[in-house]
């Protein structure tokens, strides 16, 4: 690499300016301070595992987006993160088990991807996160979706929020009452999530299902909506399996918390919403911006999880890029004084430069003309150091 390239970043991969850097600190501070409002305890895992164990169970969709290397120690292979949530599942399933019937976790910390997610995404988010495990109820799915809504109004984003939900178990239910085989699944899978109709409809003919599994299964892709969808998929699913209909009686629950809870927000029902399908094994959902395609965040139930490390334990959370917020989070309107001083050997000026910083000040030492960036000074007065005005030296 020529020494005019040495400053480039690979692909993919950013950082942040001082503005972006303050903002990004001032977000992070008061995001935490409200999830342990809420009785989450932060957690902070290390930026690298064992790779068997960041790949635990159903965290092996993470395989293609892992970094790996040797650890000259051990000789085994680790991986850099892709993403905290199996870590975090991780130390409540061995460090903090048995801590409490219901734990609530929360984390942040960078990220690694080999791959961005997106044209625009950044290969190395700052994620954040919050995480419930032993409790198996709509109300924890419900907590974590009004968290995460809570901490996204505080992020400062501008224009209603609206939120998609779904539920894996409807379309995994209606895949197994079918018969379809793992390639099938999959196949079907993706023209759902397309929401490719020809495509749909051509498989399942292919398929050659009953004339009552075919019609289950094309639905999926019509029943998307306000709550009225749900109510037209008991009609549509009624000779679904109890999976399935229990999975729709979670889902209904979940519309009369959130018209209780968050009657301002949009909220969009979709049942081939199947994000996370591998991952998740229930309820899953995700914020959206006006005029947006891309998620501002996502969550949902991943109750396999625990079982890999052996402790099963249900478990429901979210999580998102700060990265992605940062710009929009609002900025002090409130002018920061800045204060600069003379350098000088003087014990007395270095104990009023201490007591100022102390007293949450930003006091400058002048090494070169500095003064620009500064609107006060500390100077002596009649014996004492005090703070004026920049210019108003006189007295």
């Amino acid at each position: 690499m020529s020494i005019r390239e040495s400053w480039l970043l690979p692909e993919g991969i950013d950082e942040l300016m001082p503005k972006e850097a303050a903002q990004l600190e001032k977000m992070h501070r008061l995001l935490v301070d409200r999830m342990q409002s809420w009785g989450y305890q932060l957690v902070v895992p290390p930026l690298v595992e064992y790779l068997d164990s960041l790949l635990t169970g159903t965290a092996k969709t993470l395989d293609l987006q892992t970094f790996k290397l040797i650890d000259q120690l051990s000789g085994r292979l680790l991986g850099i993160r892709a993403d905290m949530t199996p870590q975090v599942a991780r130390i409540a399933a061995h460090r903090l088990r048995g801590e409490s019937d219901v734990l609530r976790l929360c984390y942040i910390g960078s990220v690694l991807h080999t791959l961005p997610e997106g044209q625009v995404s950044s290969r190395n988010p700052i994620q954040l996160g919050a995480e419930i495990y032993g409790h198996a109820g709509p109300e924890s799915d419900m907590e974590s979706m009004q968290l995460m809504v809570e901490l996204l109004k505080i992020s400062g984003l501008k224009g209603p929020l609206s939120l998609d939900i779904g539920h894996v178990g409807i379309y995994r239910g209606l895949a197994d009452a079918a018969g379809l085989d793992e390639q099938q699944e999959q196949s079907l899978f993706s023209a759902l999530q397309r929401k490719a109709a020809a495509e749909i409809e051509q498989l399942l003919n292919d398929f050659n299902l009953p004339t009552q599994q075919r019609d289950m299964l094309q639905s999926l892709s019509e029943l998307n909506g306000d709550q009225t969808v749900l109510e037209r998929a008991e009609t549509l699913l009624v000779n679904a399996p109890e999976t399935v209909k229990s999975a729709l009686k979670t889902l209904q629950s979940l519309a009369d918390m959130l018209a209780i809870r968050l009657p301002d927000l949009r909220v969009n029902f979709d049942l081939a919403e199947l994000r996370g399908y591998h991952y998740h094994t229930g309820v899953v959902f995700a914020a959206y911006q006006p005029d947006s395609a891309q998620a501002i965040a996502l969550g949902g139930r991943y109750d396999d999880i625990g079982e890999d490390f052996g402790y099963a334990q249900p478990a429901t959370g979210f999580s998102l890029d700060l990265k992605k917020l940062v710009t929009q989070f609002p900025e002090d309107d409130k002018p920061t004084d800045k204060i600069s001083v003379v350098w000088a050997d003087d014990e007395s000026q270095h104990k009023a430069v201490q007591a100022l910083r102390e007293a949450g000040q930003i006091v400058i030492y002048d090494l070169s003309g500095e003064d620009a960036v500064c609107n006060k000074q500390l100077i002596q007065q009649n014996g004492h150091w005090q703070v004026v005005e920049l210019g108003n030296t006189r007295g």
